[in-house]
């Protein structure tokens, strides 16, 4: 900023303010001539007329005065109240043209408002272009953002891909896993010559006998249990105490007296012959331990047929008919002995089997687990059973149970207890699969005898006969009337046993054939009207 010089002595600015930059903003302070002693052009000194410029004064900075030194001396410092700075005297020296003073930075202001700022709190730059280390640091973190959003989607489409491949994997299994059970009624394993080949070709299975025992009323009951692992189904047999079964002294008798008097070892080698099965053991459950198994896998769901009466309670009912009912440990020993007024002993069975089916659906598929149960009974078991051995096979049988593969079926019998042709057909053939097994070393060649005499009493006459001659007798029932016995072996080994049979039975050699046996026997006999039972 230039002032004009207008003769005066000295030149003097003071601070109005500040203009819209922030630079302060002075104006010229007019004084007269002061001149001292000292100096250079002496007193009274004209400088325009001798035509040469004054002595150009160096501005000084402004000094703010100190409110408070007596004497009005300069302070070093800028106090807040400045607000007019006076330069100090200097001898004039050459003349000069008088300059402004140099900027100084303002007082400390007040703080205003929030817009109010001062130049020195910026620091300006100069703008970046597009090669500058900035642009190109976010040109980089632009193109990691765009990758990273790529490699993210590239990842989704993979996840997806995998969850597909997942998908279509555990349908197929699925798929497989029901065509293997044989639960695909268009699929199944059993359909079409693959079933045909499982259902008449060799089958295993696996069959324990449980007699149930009612401690209080004296009665038995008797099922077989059959794991058929070669069809993947369970089965329930359940026996009539009534069924005809020959002693161990050969001498007729039936499945209750059998039971009482020989036991569960000589009545399971009396069914093994009369069904040609291969009972692997026995499982006498007394009531009490129902009881306690039923309350162990935390009661059942049974669909009864009937109302049974609370024995302990009369006039009251301990189980009611009804789908689904939940039976209790108590309840479900009461509806499994329970036989009302006037019905078979079948009809009993039948719920017997049910509380037991019921059971193995609540009884665990683990072994373990299983066995775990059984041990916690505390039942003393027939030793050729041990509690492994039975968890092992409950557990098997509730898997079935639990998949709906189970059932059971009463083994029907005629009045005498024998069995008939299409019963063993339907039920001992096909469910229990019963064989004939080579005899070993002293046993005795089995016989069945099937009555078609007319005559029920030459039955035991034939029994009688053959239990003599040292053979066993196998019951095969009766069947139609025919007028001429036959004698049929299967295997050729047994021709000669069968040639020893006729006679036995006082038949001619001429009514031994080659043919199909009983499944249960060696040698099969038809007794026909000329059958005398000598």
């Amino acid at each position: 900023m230039n002032d004009r010089y207008d003769g005066y002595d000295q030149q003097s600015y003071e601070l109005v303010g500040y203009d819209e930059s922030g630079q302060p903003v002075y104006r010229p302070v007019r004084q007269a001539p002061s001149y001292e002693q000292n100096s250079a052009y002496g007193y009274g000194y004209d400088p325009y007329a001798t035509g040469q410029q004054p002595p150009q004064q160096q501005p000084q900075q402004p000094t703010a005065y100190d409110p408070y030194d007596p004497y009005g001396a300069a302070a070093p410092q800028r106090t807040e109240q400045a607000t007019a700075y006076i330069p100090q005297q200097a001898p004039p020296q050459q003349p000069q043209q008088p300059q402004p003073p140099q900027h100084q930075a303002p007082p400390p202001r007040a703080p205003q408002q929030e817009s109010d700022y001062r130049t020195e709190q910026f620091q300006f730059v100069e703008e970046p272009d597009e090669d500058s280390e900035d642009v190109i640091d976010w040109l980089k973190f632009t193109e990691s953002r765009t990758e990273r959003r790529e490699e993210a989607r590239r990842r989704s489409r993979n996840r997806g891909i995998a969850l597909v491949v997942v998908l279509v994997l555990c349908l197929v299994g699925g798929v497989g896993y029901l065509w293997y059970q044989g639960k695909l009624p268009f699929l199944s394993k059993d359909s079409g010559t693959a079933g045909t080949a499982a259902a008449t070709g060799p089958q295993n299975r696996d069959v324990i006998v449980v007699h149930l025992h009612n401690t209080k009323g004296g009665a038995t009951s008797t099922a077989l249990l059959v794991n058929n692992t070669t069809t993947k189904r369970a089965t329930t047999v359940l026996l009539p105490n009534s069924l005809a079964l020959s002693g161990e002294d050969g001498t007729s008798t039936t499945l209750a007296k059998s039971v009482d008097e020989d036991g569960s070892s000589g009545t399971s080698d009396a069914l093994d012959t009369l069904l040609g099965t291969d009972i692997e053991g026995t499982w006498r459950l007394d009531t009490p331990y129902l009881n306690n198994l039923v309350e162990l896998v935390g009661n059942i769901e049974v669909t009864t047929n009937t109302s049974v009466p609370d024995p302990a309670k009369k006039g009251t009912v301990l189980v009611h008919k009804g789908a689904d009912q939940t039976l209790s440990g108590p309840a479900a020993v009461a509806y499994a002995t329970y036989r009302g007024k006037g019905e078979p002993q079948t009809a009993q069975l039948e719920r017997f089997g049910q509380v037991m089916q019921g059971v193995l659906r609540k009884m665990s598929s683990d072994p373990q687990a299983a066995t775990t149960t059984v041990q916690t009974l505390a039942q003393i078991l027939d030793p050729s059973l041990t509690e492994k051995d039975l968890g092992a096979f409950l557990a098997k049988l509730a898997d079935r149970a639990k998949e709906g593969d189970y059932r059971s079926e009463v083994l029907p019998v005629q009045s005498g207890g024998a069995i008939s042709r299409s019963t063993a057909d339907s039920v001992v053939e096909n469910v229990l699969g019963g064989t004939v097994k080579a005899p070993a070393d002293g046993d005795s060649l089995r016989v069945g005898i099937e009555n078609a005499t007319g005559d029920r009493s030459r039955t035991e006459k034939a029994r009688v006969a053959l239990v003599n001659g040292g053979y066993t007798f196998v019951s095969g029932g009766t069947g139609t009337t025919v007028a001429t016995s036959r004698v049929t072996y299967a295997d050729a080994a047994h021709k000669n046993d069968a040639v020893e049979v006729a006679k036995t039975l006082g038949l001619p050699t001429s009514a031994v054939t080659k043919g199909k046996a009983e499944r249960n026997a060696d040698v099969s006999v038809v007794l026909g009207r000329n059958y005398t039972g000598r």
